[in-house]
């Protein structure tokens, strides 16, 4: 495609980038000769990956430690980065958990909270900091990584759920903010898929984990790192809106194929 979209020498930050669907969208837009920004809360996890992705790809990387809810920290960190808000062309909302399996009569309030302002006030307060300077130079591309979730519910998921319907309607309604400023939001929206993420919802209990995957074969992290990939490079005259991708022995947030 000879007007295919280039991320050579262009800046993405990435959010959550220290594993999963982040870690893997920043090696990707390197490995496309992008530079990247990535974040995260854990320090040491973040100096290994901007020293990774630096040596292989050869690209500038910058590693900003920061906590999405907290918005002071956000706006240290982005404003303090030297130049960083004036040449972002790419935004990656990629931090965000789900913390259990309970019903909502006998959830813990905390990984509610802990939920809510990570997926939802987490990915606004990265935005708000960012979106202006893309406003100003007329040009930028928003990619949200939503779920399944945000289409389907399921037992013990109302407040994960919530989360990223609520990813879905920001989105949404970032298209008509930005209309006209030639910026593009994207929705990436992955169904099952072999990360951390059930570890994380588990708190650690690595064995229940597994249960999630088994007799199927699940997304892999650079699956929706390839679709956002392909978001992101399509002519600028194209915005896809939304990919919702699934496992093939997946059909629905209820329907999976598992293998004896």
């Amino acid at each position: 495609m000879t007007n295919r979209t280039e991320l050579k020498g262009r800046w993405a930050l990435v959010t959550g980038a220290t594993s999963g669907f982040g870690l893997a969208t920043a090696r990707a837009i390197a490995a496309e000769g992008g530079n990247v920004a990535i974040t995260g809360r854990r320090e040491d996890r973040l100096r290994a990956v901007a020293e990774e992705i630096r040596a292989r790809h050869g690209v500038e990387v910058v590693a900003l430690r920061f906590d999405v809810r907290d918005l002071a920290e956000v706006k240290a960190a982005l404003t303090g980065a030297p130049g960083l808000l004036a040449k972002l062309d790419v935004l990656v909302n990629n931090a965000g958990l789900a913390l259990a399996l309970d019903p909502l009569q006998s959830g813990d309030t905390r990984d509610w909270d802990q939920m809510i302002d990570t997926n939802v006030k987490g990915l606004l307060y990265v935005s708000r900091t960012v979106l202006p300077g893309m406003v100003e130079r007329g040009s930028g591309h928003v990619v949200n990584v939503g779920s399944v979730a945000g289409h389907q519910t399921y037992a013990g998921g109302a407040v994960y759920s919530a989360t990223k319907y609520a990813v879905r309607a920001i989105t949404d309604a970032l298209r008509y903010d930005v209309l006209g400023k030639g910026i593009r939001v994207s929705n990436v929206e992955p169904g099952l898929a072999e990360t951390e993420f059930s570890e994380v919802r588990f708190k650690g209990d690595v064995a229940r984990a597994k249960t999630v995957y088994e007799g199927l074969t699940a997304l892999r992290a650079e699956d929706v790192a390839d679709a956002v990939v392909w978001c992101l490079t399509r002519p600028a005259h194209v915005n896809v809106q939304s990919v919702l991708i699934m496992p093939t022995d997946q059909a629905s947030a209820h329907a999976v194929h598992r293998r004896k």
